[in-house]
């Protein structure tokens, strides 16, 4: 739980900054709440995920245009950018690399058959497509107003990935192999 929370730092104060202020505040607190986010992992001496690197990186860029040229199609476009770039990794390393990274993230933790690794995968791209579809539509069809698609980014997407990792979980435990089973298909991989 303290990691979930550590994780959605910048994106509170975000959310409470857009509150008390204006998208444009809020964009500068996100992008200096994730610039101190990797700092402070780096002065402790923690690993710094792969995940906050591509999340420093993507909020620098969209943030900065969005302070920048002062519009907030930008920021709005962060999300998205954010989501398609994570299926696009997952895909490309297994297309390309020959690479299942759910099975190289989580193998440590649970052991599944290589096929419902893959179809793991494949729910994951899935997913982040989605969020990202559905991300534009809240920033961009007119049906929503700016503070509703803030809303939407701080807990409506939270609360999306919250039931997607409870449902995949379930859908998980029906997988899960008993220890020794687990030697026959490591060898494969």
């Amino acid at each position: 739980m303290k990691k979930f929370l550590f994780d959605l730092f910048p994106l509170i104060l975000f959310f409470a900054a857009y509150k008390f202020a204006d998208l444009y505040v809020a964009t500068g607190v996100a992008m200096a709440a994730s610039l101190a986010q990797v700092a402070w992992l780096r002065i402790r001496g923690k690993a710094i995920e792969a995940t906050h690197w591509i999340g420093l990186a993507v909020i620098m860029v969209f943030g900065g245009a969005t302070l920048w040229l002062h519009s907030d199609v930008f920021i709005k476009w962060k999300p998205t950018v954010l989501y398609w770039l994570f299926a696009v990794v997952l895909l490309g390393a297994r297309l390309l690399m020959g690479r299942n990274l759910m099975r190289s993230l989580m193998g440590r933790q649970i052991d599944l058959p290589g096929a419902i690794w893959d179809k793991l995968n494949i729910t994951w791209i899935l997913f982040f497509l989605a969020c990202g579809v559905l991300n534009l539509y809240v920033a961009f069809s007119g049906q929503f107003t700016e503070e509703q698609w803030v809303s939407f980014k701080a807990f409506g997407q939270t609360g999306l990935m919250i039931v997607f990792v409870i449902a995949q979980s379930i859908w998980l435990g029906r997988h899960i192999r008993p220890a020794e089973a687990a030697g026959d298909d490591k060898a494969k991989d």
